[in-house]
């Protein structure tokens, strides 16, 4: 029975990865969460599963090295799929120091209790001496490679040069290169994956998807960066989830894989096709529907440093794993939009007390000069 480590398995990827485990694997496996429930983990998500005895969930901080020490001492990790991580770029504007702190501290920790529980005796050496099948599998993003022309023919690449434009970024970059350095100076038995905007169930409402889907259903404007027009491109988190399970089982160690959904949309595509999907998902009786139009986008002050256009190129993890997105968008963003309707009471437990504290820091006052 293997025993996978993942970190972070409350939040959005992590818990939506976890369910992929169970579905594909059952109880041939053990997984291990480990999560520190910041504000965008949470136990909910991971309910149906939280009674199986082949499941321990562990409430640490990946920084905390005597807690996650214990936790390798205590079990005989063979996977570790890091996932935990500071990730929303407005955030990392206002506090840039704690991105900095969970997201490169906290990586150089985990890989160094990963290395410490996985030496051989004699080991490790800059040759590598590991016990036999173990991985660690970083989790990053297309952000680290900073923002592409608006032409169709370009993409980031594996080869891309890093050129973060934000704190967030910067700090995902920077644990990119810690990984890469333990796999160079230690052969660290490792890869690196990078994908681009996920969208699906779970996703906290800070996230463009759900917020506009959060704010229509409630009435709310929906706060649109600068012109809307920057591009994106939109990855449904299931296909994301079967990319990492293949790199962690297929891949070559050392090897670094960009993932991303062929899916490039305007941010105000989006929101209009959230409008229209909501619009036709609700029955013509209920108040909500006739609010729901694009009378509530309303444009305000950009974001400081604003990327405008992400695109990734999948080619590598396609020619060497077989991966490929099956998910169109028109397909995975009606499926997103239909379980967030069908799950507002796990929106509403998620969006009270300090989502509306964020939520005012970071649009009142834009609204309220867009409205001038």
């Amino acid at each position: 029975m293997k025993t996978y480590l993942v970190t972070g398995g409350c939040g959005f990827i992590g818990s939506n990865f976890i369910h992929h485990l169970f579905n594909t694997y059952g109880d041939s496996i053990r997984v291990i969460n480990v999560d520190k429930l910041t504000y965008a983990g949470n136990p909910e998500n991971l309910q149906d599963i939280e009674d199986r005895p082949n499941y321990t969930f562990v409430k640490a901080d990946i920084c905390d090295k005597e807690a996650i020490r214990k936790v390798f001492r205590e079990n005989t990790v063979d996977y570790v799929v890091h996932f935990a991580a500071e990730s929303h770029v407005d955030r990392s504007i206002l506090e840039p120091e704690l991105f900095v702190k969970t997201n490169v501290l906290g990586t150089a920790n985990m890989l160094n209790c990963a290395k410490e529980a996985w030496s051989l005796p004699d080991g490790p050496d800059p040759l590598g001496n590991y016990r036999e099948g173990v991985k660690f599998l970083h989790v990053s993003t297309d952000e680290v490679y900073g923002s592409l022309p608006e032409d169709p023919n370009a993409y980031f690449y594996e080869t891309t040069p890093y050129a973060p434009h934000s704190p967030y970024s910067a700090s995902k970059a920077s644990s990119d290169f810690l990984v890469k350095a333990y796999m160079d100076t230690y052969h660290f038995p490792a890869n690196i994956t990078n994908c681009s905007n996920n969208y699906g169930p779970y996703q906290f409402p800070e996230k463009l998807i759900p917020l506009m889907i959060n704010n229509a259903l409630n009435g709310r404007k929906l706060p649109v960066y600068g012109d809307g027009k920057n591009v994106r491109d939109w990855l449904y988190v299931e296909d994301h989830c079967r990319a990492i399970d293949l790199v962690l089982h297929k891949a070559k160690l050392f090897e670094t894989y960009n993932i991303g959904g062929h899916n490039e949309k305007q941010n105000i595509e989006i929101v209009r096709t959230i409008i229209e999907v909501l619009r036709e998902e609700l029955p013509v009786t209920d108040p909500r529907r006739a609010q729901i139009t694009e009378d509530l986008i309303t444009y305000v002050e950009d974001r400081k440093g604003h990327d405008r256009r992400y695109a990734i190129s999948p080619d590598k993890i396609g020619r060497d794993l077989g991966w490929k997105p099956e998910t169109m968008f028109k397909d995975g963003i009606r499926k997103t939009i239909t379980w967030y309707f069908d799950h507002q009471e796990w929106m509403e437990h998620i969006t009270n007390g300090n989502y509306m504290k964020y939520y005012e820091t970071m649009y009142a006052k834009r609204l309220a000069k867009s409205s001038k």
